[in-house]
């Protein structure tokens, strides 16, 4: 990746300090969704006079706009309140799982501009990159060139190790281990001239959710998706938690006990992994198992809409949320962390029952003296991972983490540049 990394040793310097600041009161507006400038000296404990300076250069880099004069309070002059600019960048996303992709086009506010998406088995990685590099250019051209100058970068989330766990997720091997030897993220990039920003899908998602959903509101949780596999991300004080390898999160690989089912197949260990459980791999081989087949996620959908509900759904949902629980009771005692957020890609109402069901279950196996972890829906569903690879850009050019003030946050393009085109 053509990333551009500034680093300064171990200190912070006074560009950095405010940079950093630029990003805490971009945070703010996405989170109040407009705000003076009072709220935001106080959310971001900074003076009036710093909070001008700083909303008259984002303004001037068109990320922020006026909205006009609301009184605050019975005394004073009215207060002019501000948001972030909806128009103030834009972002690719693409998503890349087992059982299909999809390319969106976001605005600055993650309104989704234009998307593209292939539900189909993963193709050959090279296949892939054909299709991928066409949507992204069929976009480019729907969504016109003055948006396209302010574009942060393209998103790519995808599942590490694409190769591996194909018995348990009953995927053919020829094609599907091509991709272990293939850095699809690089070449993308060569392919589009665009820097790309390359995260797996759990924490792509997850990043989502703190950027426009739930995170919005708490920055510490859990989060959880159901896929073609399982995956997840951790969010700690308002980041996401990647680890030494990027793979922090990854609840597809917590050990938890065999399934009772009569369908999944017996675990090569002592035990079973959460994927083989919770994945809606593991819901398609139970519905087959059970005289129902069924392909993709529409005729998933189709099925559990069916009155009667068929009983093989219930089986695997209890099953599923027994599996939940003990790596979730273990995720939180480690990190003392009482938010989990669920969601998965579909939208038939059987991610509700999950929530429904995992937070009952939760609240009977929480040991004494511990907190019961609260269980959310999530904001987005099957658009989540989309959504997730789209706000990587802007979530890495716009975000204030900590790494800035030390110089070791990459930085693929600054939205200081921006500035010089306002």
């Amino acid at each position: 990746m053509s990333a551009r990394t500034m680093r300064t040793g171990q200190g912070s310097n006074s560009a950095q300090v405010r940079l950093y600041n630029e990003r805490i009161v971009l945070q703010a507006l996405r989170r109040f969704g407009e705000a003076s400038k009072t709220d935001l000296a106080r959310a971001a404990g900074l003076t009036n006079n710093a909070i001008g300076a700083i909303t008259a250069y984002l303004a001037a880099a068109g990320l922020v706009v006026e909205l006009g004069k609301k009184r605050e309070g019975q005394r004073g002059q009215p207060a002019t309140m501000l948001a972030l600019a909806p128009e103030g960048a834009y972002s690719i996303g693409v998503r890349i799982d087992r059982v299909g992709c999809e390319t969106i086009c976001v605005d600055f506010g993650g309104r989704i501009l234009a998307s593209r998406s292939h539900d189909t088995l993963l193709p050959p990685p090279k296949d892939m990159l054909a299709i991928v590099a066409g949507d992204i250019k069929s976009i480019e051209e729907e969504i016109g060139s003055e948006r396209w100058e302010r574009l942060a970068g393209i998103g790519l989330a995808q599942p590490y190790h694409l190769g591996s766990w194909l018995r348990e997720l009953e995927l053919p091997a020829n094609s599907f281990r091509l991709w272990d030897e293939f850095d699809f993220g690089a070449a993308l990039e060569t392919a589009t001239g665009i820097p790309v920003f390359l995260e797996n899908d759990g924490n792509a998602a997850a990043i989502a959710e703190l950027f426009y959903g739930h995170g919005r509101t708490r920055s510490d949780f859990i989060y959880l998706f159901i896929g073609g596999a399982v995956g997840g991300g951790i969010v700690l004080g308002g980041d996401c938690l990647r680890g030494s390898r990027g793979n922090a999160g990854d609840f597809a690989m917590m050990p938890v006990p065999a399934s009772t089912l009569p369908s999944a197949p017996r675990p090569e260990r002592s035990f079973d992994v959460l994927l083989t459980r919770t994945s809606l791999a593991g819901l398609r081989r139970h519905l087959r198992w059970r005289g129902h087949v069924v392909d993709t996620l529409a005729e998933i959908g189709d099925l559990f809409r069916r009155e009667p509900r068929p009983a093989a759904f219930d089986e695997w949902i209890d099953d599923a949320v027994a599996a939940f629980v003990p790596a979730i009771l273990s995720t939180t005692a480690t990190l003392d962390v009482d938010q989990v957020i669920l969601e998965g890609d579909l939208d038939c109402g059987l991610v509700e029952i999950i929530v429904e069901r995992l937070a009952k279950a939760l609240d009977a196996a929480t040991p004494e003296s511990v907190p019961v972890a609260k269980v959310l829906d999530g904001s987005f569903r099957a658009r989540a991972g989309a959504l997730g690879a789209a706000t990587l850009p802007l979530f890495f050019n716009f975000s204030p983490r900590s790494s800035i003030l030390t110089g070791t946050a990459p930085m693929f393009r600054e939205f200081r540049d921006y500035a010089v085109r306002a």
